[in-house]
């Protein structure tokens, strides 16, 4: 992968590509390469373009998503594509999954969900809405884990965090200073510091508006 992931979207709603375009390319690491609003059209830009991730919705006017996966991954294998779809029900995202998909989202996902999702998928990994992936948890039988699609699944924005870090990014969501938090959980504020930086770094982010939203989409404030 190269420093910047080259995202190709596929929406047959114009507003909306031009929305994931703006979210996207507001990020210095992220080029939006190639829009698409059909299956065909999606298709012919995987070939041409090459995209790191594909953005690609699953009901589009001329095919459904799921061939429409297929189909990309035959002409660029080495595209990850994530769904971003009105469905959120289990069963959509496990044939999804089962058609080459590499992640999934729901559109009510907030913009930090999204960009969170495209890194993942750039790096090499699955990505899927915590709600979703807990969901789909929760239907495998005893002991099946490992053996499906979600092997090797991160199913919730916070599993790159240690639950240190993770109670720090609470606590900077809420608002409090870095030594307020160092006093509630008994640390120096060199160490709070280090802690938030390196939850910044593991998750893309740069502001602390940045980590409240991701903290609220987590639902790390519930």
């Amino acid at each position: 992968m190269s420093d910047v992931v080259r995202v190709a979207l596929c929406d047959d709603h114009a507003v909306v590509r031009t929305g994931l375009r703006k979210i996207l390319e507001d990020e210095s690491d992220v080029e939006v390469v190639g829009e698409a609003a059909t299956a065909t059209e999606a298709v012919s830009v995987a070939g041409m373009l090459q995209p790191d991730v594909f953005v690609l919705d699953l009901g589009l006017p001329d095919a459904h998503g799921l061939s429409a996966i297929r189909r990309i991954l035959d002409v660029s294998p080495d595209s990850k594509v994530l769904v971003l779809t009105m469905h959120d029900e289990v069963d959509y995202l496990r044939e999804a999954f089962r058609a080459g998909a590499q992640g999934y989202l729901s559109k009510e996902a907030a913009d930090v969900e999204l960009l969170l999702a495209v890194r993942a998928l750039a790096a090499g990994k699955r990505h899927v809405q915590p709600a979703l992936g807990a969901a789909l948890l929760s239907e495998e039988p005893p002991g099946s884990r490992g053996a499906g699609p979600t092997s090797e699944l991160s199913t919730g924005p916070t599993s790159e965090l240690s639950s240190r870090e993770t109670e720090i990014l609470r606590l900077v969501a809420l608002g409090h200073t870095n030594p307020e938090i160092g006093t509630k959980l008994n640390l120096s504020v060199r160490t709070v510091e280090t802690h938030r930086a390196h939850i910044q770094q593991k998750l893309g982010l740069r502001s602390r508006a940045q980590l409240a939203q991701f903290a609220r989409t987590a639902g790390l404030l519930d």
